[in-house]
């Protein structure tokens, strides 16, 4: 899963990267809120953290410029504004969340956890029942059947993040490309190679592939 990390104070954003990144999330970190919006809109995001008052453009202006553009990726804003007009102003803008500063990095780790649930499974626990006869827990991302733990590299566990969290849509190999190879320059035999192997590790019905459109795997009705 990847998230952008907008925070101008170098001590506060390296302690949240790190602490972020042990947890097993991709971090991409900025200290000016034009930066963050120029990678914002280059790649795919789950998730952004954003402090609001930053260089260049302001935690405010970035959240409203995205969805004025239709852009619905959840947001949480870290700040030490306190007063109700500022916090009545990042939700009239289209914040998600707020957590004020400072605060512990596990109240951080349970607000992204929450919205990761609201936002990416229509399921009221952490448990997604896929088909055939799978289970996905969304939050540690690991996959079961039987109750039994499958093993999977950490590339194939983003590859079936990322089919999971589209919701029974087929995902293109450019989209793969993005959101698990960061598009870095993979060719499409290599990504079917990936595939295969968590096919191997599940069963050939898991992931569903339709030439020229993409793969998806099916969520239980």
């Amino acid at each position: 899963m990847r998230l952008l990390l907008l925070e101008d104070n170098l001590d506060y954003k390296d302690t949240i990267k790190e602490y972020l990144e042990s947890l097993g999330y991709q971090i991409d970190d900025f200290e000016d809120g034009e930066d963050a919006l120029n990678a914002i809109y280059i790649n795919k995001y789950h998730l952004l953290i954003l402090d609001i008052k930053v260089p260049s453009l302001s935690g405010y202006e970035l959240v409203k410029t995205i969805r004025e553009d239709n852009n619905n990726t959840p947001v949480i804003y870290i700040t030490s504004l306190t007063d109700i007009n500022n916090l009545s102003l990042g939700y009239e803008l289209g914040c998600n969340d707020y957590i004020k500063k400072p605060f512990s990095p596990k109240e951080l780790k349970y607000r992204i956890e929450q919205l990761i649930k609201l936002f990416y499974t229509d399921e009221s626990s952490d448990q997604i029942k896929l088909k055939p006869n799978f289970t996905y827990n969304i939050l540690k991302r690991e996959l079961f059947i039987n109750n039994t733990l499958i093993n999977l590299t950490k590339k194939e566990k983003r590859v079936v993040f990322c089919l999971v969290s589209n919701k029974n849509q087929f995902v293109s190999i450019d989209k793969l490309r993005n959101d698990v190879w960061e598009d870095k320059y993979i060719c499409e035999a290599d990504i079917r190679v990936c595939i295969k192997k968590i096919r191997d590790k599940t069963s050939k019905e898991f992931i569903i592939n339709q030439r020229g459109i993409g793969y998806k795997i099916d969520r239980e009705k």
